[in-house]
C-alpha cells in the first residue's frame, strides 16, 4: 500500500454477483457512475444484499471517464457485465467511470461492515476509510 499522505481507500458496495467476479478475477473493471479522488489506491469490497459483509479488497490500476459509449466499447471484455445491464445503469448519463482492478485479495472469511469502523448503515455508492479503519480491517482479516 502507499505511504498514507498520498493514498485514500474506498469502501465500495458491489452487488454479490459482482464482487465474486471481481474476487476470482474475471471481472477486471467495475463501472460507476461517480469519480473516485484521484488518490485512491485501494478499494474495500462490501458485497449489498443478501450477502452484507466485506469480502475483499483490491488495487486500483487507474481510472477512466469517458462517455458510456466509449468505456463499454474499451472494456466490454474484462467488464464482467453483459450489455443490457450497462446500458440500463448509465441509461441518462453523458459520463461514466471505468476503475480498473489491479491485484485482489480475498478475505478468509466476510467480515461485517463494523470491521471498517462502519457502525451506521454501509455505503450506497462508496466512501472513504480513515487509515485507522484501514488498520483495524487488515487486523481483523489476518485474525
Amino acid at each position: 500500500m502507499a505511504s498514507p499522505e498520498n493514498r485514500r481507500v474506498a469502501l465500495m458496495a458491489i452487488h454479490p454477483h459482482y464482487a465474486k467476479a471481481i474476487l476470482r478475477g474475471d471481472k477486471r473493471v467495475e463501472f460507476r457512475r461517480t469519480r473516485l479522488a484521484r488518490d485512491v489506491t485501494h478499494v474495500v469490497v462490501y458485497a449489498t444484499t443478501p450477502v452484507k459483509a466485506v469480502v475483499g479488497m483490491f488495487e486500483v490500476e487507474g481510472v477512466d471517464e469517458d462517455s458510456p459509449a466509449k468505456l463499454w466499447s474499451r472494456y466490454r471484455r474484462i467488464g464482467g457485465i453483459g450489455a443490457a445491464a450497462f446500458d440500463r445503469y448509465f441509461a441518462g448519463a453523458s459520463r461514466g467511470i471505468a476503475v480498473r482492478v489491479g491485484r485482489v485479495v480475498t478475505f478468509p472469511a466476510p467480515l461485517a461492515v463494523s470491521a471498517v469502523g462502519a457502525t451506521a448503515s454501509p455505503p450506497q455508492s462508496f466512501r472513504y476509510l480513515t487509515d485507522e479503519s484501514v488498520a483495524g480491517l487488515v487486523a481483523t482479516a489476518r485474525g
